[in-house]
């Protein structure tokens, strides 16, 4: 298993343009990590993407994926090919950073629209995109995230309809949390639909500020192994069922999320070794 750490993990600083991407990788490499996961929302244009590559590859580091974030969950069947015409572009920048995996969604569920018809349509809108992916020799991973392809069933059924090698699970290990289902038995039931991973750790707190979860529970953000996800569990099952993909740290804390992220590279060394 390969250890990753995705740049939503210092989300805040980007954002805030306190640090660039530039700084993030340099974060990374200084801190013995390898693999970077990079966010589409924190590029710019074509001339950075080449300045990025030239950066990795002179700290003989990769890309472990590139993450978008599409939404096929639109009454407008335009506007869905529009999403469409997005991920088969995204291949492309996948391709230019040296990866060939895509961390896709499925959308966010809307007022007057049915489970069933938003359903179809994500499945139609992966159906579009899957050739191209796998012309490309692309893996789009989908993340469980939302009401829509928030449990692990759901994304399960989404890539059984679809049917396609080229769309796999994500599974976000803490967001299982928020649609109240239990980490460890959702990655056993995607098991072998797993080509991604996001290690993330969550807590319940009594609190208005964090994550809701479906129950109305709130959790918030933790170190790894600090919080509810079982995610040492979850890393042995992964390692002894021949998992051999990335581990990709999402660290979502209110703490410092460089110290904070520190600790969990340092956690995820020690659990895989």
């Amino acid at each position: 298993m390969k250890l990753s750490v995705s740049a939503w993990c210092l989300q805040e600083k980007l954002f805030s343009k306190e640090i660039s991407i530039f700084d993030f990788i340099h974060y990374c490499h200084d801190n013995g990590v390898k693999y970077v996961e990079l966010l589409d929302c924190f590029l710019n244009g074509e001339e950075e993407i080449n300045e990025i590559n030239e950066l990795v590859k002179e700290l003989d580091m990769e890309v472990s994926a590139y993450s978008i974030a599409n939404d096929f969950v639109l009454a407008d069947r335009e506007k869905r090919k529009e999403q469409v015409e997005y991920i088969k572009e995204s291949m492309d920048t996948a391709l230019k950073l040296g990866t060939r995996l895509l961390r896709v969604f499925s959308g966010d569920k809307k007022e007057g629209i049915s489970f069933d018809a938003a359903e179809d349509w994500i499945v139609e809108c992966f159906q579009e995109a899957a050739p191209m992916a796998e012309q490309k020799g692309i893996t789009m991973v989908l993340e469980n995230h939302g009401l829509l392809a928030g449990k692990s069933s759901q994304v399960k059924k989404i890539l059984e309809r679809v049917g396609s090698k080229a769309l796999k699970s994500n599974a976000d290990i803490g967001n299982f949390l928020l649609v109240n289902e239990n980490s460890l038995d959702a990655v056993r039931n995607l098991n072998d639909k797993i080509g991604f991973l996001h290690l993330k750790d969550f807590k319940k707190v009594d609190d208005k500020h964090g994550y809701a979860a479906i129950d109305g529970s709130i959790y918030q953000g933790v170190v790894l192994g600090k919080g509810d996800v079982p995610v040492s569990e979850i890393i042995n099952f992964l390692k002894n069922h021949g998992y051999e993909g990335y581990l990709s740290i999402e660290y979502e804390g209110m703490g410092d999320p460089f110290q904070e992220t520190l600790e969990c590279i340092a956690y995820t060394k020690h659990a895989i070794h």
